[in-house]
Formats: C-alpha cells, sequence, structure tokens
C-alpha cells in the first residue's frame, strides 16, 4: 500500500471516530452542531482518475455517520452531494492550478482554502437540513441552522486544516 492510501484510510477512520465520539455531542443553542467529518471530502487528493473511488469513500463516509447517528441517509446523500459538485468548486476557485493538475490544497492561500471550505460546507449543510427536517413551513429555521452550522463547521475545518497541515520547506 502506498503512502497517500494509508493518509486517506487513516483520515477516514479518525474523521467518523471524531464526529460519532465528540462532535455529534456539541449542541450549541440547541441547533448548531458541527459535522468535521466533511473534512475528508474536503482534504481528498485532487486527481481526476480518481473521481469514481472519491464519490464511492464520500458515500461509504456519509453512511457511517448515518449508521451511528440514526439519520437515514441524509450524510450520504449530502456527501456524495458535496463530492460531485467539488470539481466545478475548485475550477472556480483556484482556476488554472487545477487544470493543470498541481492544487495541493494545503499549498493555496488561506482566503482560497477559506472560499473553498464555506462553499462545499454551505451546500452540504443546506442539502442536509433540507433532507432532515424535510418542511417548507421550517424554511427559516433550516437557513438558520445553515448558516449558523456552516459557520462554525467552517472555522473548526480552517483551524484543523492550518493545525494539522505540514509546512513544507
Amino acid at each position: 500500500m502506498n503512502n497517500d492510501l494509508i493518509k486517506i484510510i487513516v483520515r477516514f477512520f479518525i474523521l467518523v471516530l471524531a464526529q460519532v465520539l465528540v462532535f455529534n455531542h456539541i449542541n450549541l443553542f440547541g441547533y448548531i452542531n458541527p459535522y468535521i467529518y466533511t473534512l475528508f471530502i474536503l482534504l481528498f487528493p485532487v486527481k481526476k482518475e480518481s473521481r469514481m473511488l472519491f464519490i464511492f469513500l464520500s458515500f461509504l463516509i456519509g453512511v457511517s455517520i448515518d449508521l451511528f447517528s440514526d439519520s437515514g441517509g441524509v450524510h450520504a446523500l449530502a456527501s456524495v452531494t458535496i463530492a460531485y459538485i467539488r470539481p466545478v468548486v475548485l475550477r472556480w476557485v483556484f482556476r488554472n492550478a487545477y487544470e493543470y493538475q498541481t492544487l495541493k490544497i494545503a499549498a493555496t492561500s488561506l482566503g482560497q482554502r477559506s472560499l473553498y471550505i464555506i462553499l462545499l460546507i454551505l451546500t452540504h449543510h443546506l442539502i442536509l437540513f433540507c433532507l432532515e427536517i424535510f418542511s417548507f413551513t421550517d424554511i427559516p429555521f433550516i437557513l438558520k441552522k445553515t448558516l449558523f452550522t456552516s459557520i462554525f463547521t467552517s472555522c473548526l475545518c480552517i483551524l484543523f486544516m492550518v493545525l494539522f497541515s505540514r509546512k513544507k520547506r
């Protein structure tokens, strides 16, 4: 097994465990829950030839969270959706670096990284909460929950990316 595959497997299990054992139990103001497992999708290596594997692993991490959270597949659908649209967001945020396959997310500017994270997490959370709540009468609550949970999750993801990124010399 190569080094990248081992990192992916370890990251998968650490993020599922962290989500299930720690972050699922954080409930600020009754409706803000961070979904840190999305870091797996955000940090997956950018290679066009591994797209189907990436979508499958995104489904797998979503289903894993669904199994532990008893949430009926909403995490799986939200995860697969952001995995599917990720190339569009990468192309829009990082432009030429993505097109020429030279993109390393950890090596990009904090502004670009933050925009990338915020766009995908907002999309993930909007889909997640629309499916979870599934009521037209609760649209203001869905939007409020999406906004505040996205802000909290994005801040945590950016913090973890900064804290755990290795500086290349």
